[in-house]
């Protein structure tokens, strides 16, 4: 039997199929097995990653796992969880960067999404960041500003507002995440979400969005309409 993926046809190889026709070509198991380079004893590197993906569910769980989860896998040890941890630093950097040079688009927030998945998906309490942007509604400043339990977390709207000032942003997105629920907006987010806004006003700063972070889903307001029309009363 050939585990190794040399012993692949060629064109059938990860790498050379990624060469040919680009890495949005390959399944997950394939990008891992790339990452990987060589499986264990008895698996190729596709075959590893598959039981990988198997076992955590998807591969942000895999980014998101312990050292101690990952080295039950015969094969994964110090070195390629450190490499594990930088891809996904690398990828978090690359959309910061994105959000820095390319401006939001108020119809679609899949970008913001992104960038706010990275940021607050590793927290296993509720935190409350803001996103401060400049009138093209590009990134100057993002800071996790409040901490809080499981399922709740209390903010200043002065700390925000002074926050948001001192970086002389015209632009703010509010976010926090549901560690333990869906990305469903309760009402006393829809409540505090309308009392920002409306101090935001005061300030001639616009809050374009607020967005819950979940494990398996995200919200915007902006999307689902539930921001009040700009100069409304």
């Amino acid at each position: 039997m050939k585990n190794s993926i040399k012993d692949w046809p060629e064109q059938e190889r990860p790498r050379e199929r990624l060469i040919l026709y680009g890495a949005a070509s390959l399944s997950d198991a394939e990008l891992l097995a790339i990452f990987l380079r060589s499986g264990s004893k008895g698996l190729s590197a596709v075959e590893l990653a598959r039981q990988l993906l198997q076992h955590f569910g998807n591969l942000r769980q895999i980014l998101d796992a312990e050292l101690s989860e990952l080295a039950d896998f015969h094969g994964i040890g110090q070195s390629k969880y450190t490499q594990l941890m930088a891809v996904k630093e690398l990828g978090k950097r690359y959309i910061g960067q994105q959000l820095q040079q390319q401006a939001l688009s108020l119809n679609d927030s899949s970008l913001l999404v992104d960038y706010l998945r990275f940021e607050l998906l590793d927290e296993t309490r509720e935190v409350f960041a803001v996103l401060c942007l400049d009138a093209e509604l590009r990134h100057i400043a993002f800071k996790k500003l409040f901490f809080g339990g499981l399922n709740s977390c209390e903010i200043s709207i002065n700390q925000i507002l002074r926050f948001a000032i001192a970086q002389y942003a015209t632009h703010l997105v509010i976010a926090h995440n549901h560690p333990f629920a869906k990305a469903i907006p309760s009402k006393a987010d829809l409540q505090m979400t309308e009392q920002i806004q409306a101090a935001c006003a005061l300030v001639e700063i616009e809050l374009i969005d607020h967005c819950i972070i979940a494990r398996d889903s995200s919200f915007s307001f902006a999307e689902h309409q539930l921001l009040l029309p700009k100069n409304s009363p």
